[in-house]
């Protein structure tokens, strides 16, 4: 009986230690996902304060995130720039980044939230097999940068409810939504993270009397709103005028006007909720949506997607998807001309609000050198991402 005791503990021993053996490196990929990607703070940051300074109820929570100035020496208007879905839509990340690694203000303020959505950070979009990582070249060897989730990390906020009643309007949206922080705005400081945050980005608003707000964006070419700049209402002569600037430049931008009942969005609710001017701008990204090719190491980069193509074919997209793809370097192009034309329209429709902003890249400027030629080195040197294994697998297979 002890014999056969022993041999039973033997063999429990040993699979667990199997287990663990497999286990182990999913679990640090799982905990990496936690690891923030380094931002530097250029020289034309003046001070870096905390979303919490707004609304001290995200402090020590998984919202709270920096939120950089760059103001200049002479009065003038205040634009935000916040990427809501920052993670998960490289182009319009990446561009905050180079915003905060580049440019200098001479006149008005420039406040960045690069990761303002930060739980959305700690996580990848469920079943879409994306990679955790996508690494951009750079004068000086490699940065990389997470491809993380439109959704607030459940961990930290779940269940989600049957049905997310949106405040204050109470309009019926999805469960799932509740942790999606482009559905959670005017938001509210009682509520669920997601809202919470929401709120803290709208007491930032309020406080800093921003005039302008730019929410960057990505979106596959089969949805409606891509390559498109989408205004409230009170935002539109000054959408209008900065189409009209990227058409000069050769950058066609289609204008939509925000929805009056499409509630919880930043281009209705930061417009409804405080005096600032709302605009989001989207471009395209191949790797969004459920019309998608096989997913590949540098798919973040290319867009490179012969199903995408075939679709923009037979006609089946909003704008054409060609062989070549769509490059980080065009997206993120877009959304740095689109920056610059809204605050070079604020400042001629608003001479009291103009805001003078140098080391911004041109659209041309970025084609021809690269994304990774306007990001700074980090202190540690080359950074490598905290995790991978997964896609080091896949390139072994």
């Amino acid at each position: 009986m002890k014999i056969q005791e022993m041999s039973t503990r033997l063999r429990t021993v040993l699979i667990l230690a199997v287990i663990a053996l497999l286990a182990t490196p999913a679990v640090l990929e799982f905990r990496a996902q936690k690891t923030r990607e380094p931002i530097v703070a250029g020289p034309g940051v003046t001070q870096i304060r905390m979303l919490s300074d707004y609304f001290d109820g995200l402090k020590g929570t998984a919202g709270d995130t920096e939120v950089y100035f760059l103001e200049g020496s002479n009065p003038g208007g205040t634009m935000a720039v916040v990427p809501v879905h920052g993670g998960m839509e490289t182009a319009g990340y990446l561009a905050a980044v180079i915003l905060v690694e580049q440019a200098t203000v001479e006149k008005g303020t420039l406040i960045v939230i690069p990761r303002a959505h930060s739980p959305g950070f700690d996580s990848t979009e469920d079943s879409y097999a994306y990679p955790g990582t996508v690494e951009i070249k750079t004068d000086f060897g490699t940065r990389w940068f997470r491809v993380a989730s439109r959704l607030t990390d459940a961990t930290v906020q779940w269940p989600d409810p049957k049905v997310y009643p949106h405040y204050p309007t109470l309009q019926s949206i999805s469960g799932k939504q509740a942790r999606n922080l482009n559905r959670a705005f005017p938001g509210r400081p009682n509520g669920y993270l997601t809202e919470q945050i929401a709120f803290g980005i709208m007491e930032m608003v309020r406080k800093e009397e921003v005039d302008l707000f730019v929410d960057p964006h990505e979106a596959p070419p089969s949805r409606p709103l891509v390559n498109a700049m989408c205004a409230h209402q009170d935002a539109m002569e000054l959408a209008t005028l900065a189409t009209m600037y990227l058409e000069m430049e050769g950058i066609f931008q289609r204008l939509e006007s925000s929805p009056l009942q499409l509630r919880g969005l930043t281009h209705r609710e930061v417009g409804d909720h405080s005096n600032a001017f709302a605009v989001l701008v989207e471009t395209v990204n191949g790797i969004d949506g459920p019309l998608r090719g096989r997913i590949y190491d540098n798919y973040v980069t290319t867009n490179v997607d012969e199903l995408k193509t075939w679709a923009s074919e037979v006609g089946r997209t909003t704008v054409p998807h060609p062989p070549e793809g769509v490059s980080i370097e065009v997206r993120t192009g877009r959304h740095l001309a689109n920056f610059t034309a809204l605050h070079q329209a604020m400042g001629d429709l608003y001479p009291d609000r103009e805001m003078i902003i140098h080391g911004i890249p041109a659209y041309a400027e970025v084609q021809e050198k690269g994304v990774g030629h306007f990001l700074l080195p980090v202190p540690e040197g080359d950074q490598k991402a905290p995790f991978g294994m997964a896609a080091e697998a896949r390139r072994q297979r």
